[in-house]
């Protein structure tokens, strides 16, 4: 039967960098911060164009797509960048 490799099995497959640990925190301050930034003015462009019949044209259905693409981008990456930066490794796992 095949064996499965794993990273452990290749020393020096992904080389790391030592990294100071406020550099980690201040990436991770400014993701939280463009993260709720994105969350919020997403949703803020979505809710007006649900409530104004005069921005709902066609051109603009593509500005909705982009909106609801970065929305949905900025809610489910930006806790999870947030929270690997706290601690300073990946947290989720080889699956994750």
């Amino acid at each position: 039967t095949p064996q499965k490799m794993t990273v452990q099995d290749m020393p020096g497959a992904f080389p790391t960098v030592d990294v100071p640990d406020h550099a980690h925190y201040t990436i991770g301050v400014v993701v939280l911060i463009v993260g709720i930034t994105g969350i919020l003015g997403n949703f803020l462009v979505f809710y007006a164009f649900c409530r104004s019949r005069s921005l709902q044209t066609p051109a603009n259905i593509f500005i909705i797509n982009l909106a609801i693409s970065d929305f949905l981008m900025s809610i489910t990456q930006s806790p999870a960048f947030f929270t690997n930066s706290l601690h300073k490794r990946w947290i989720f796992g080889e699956k994750g």
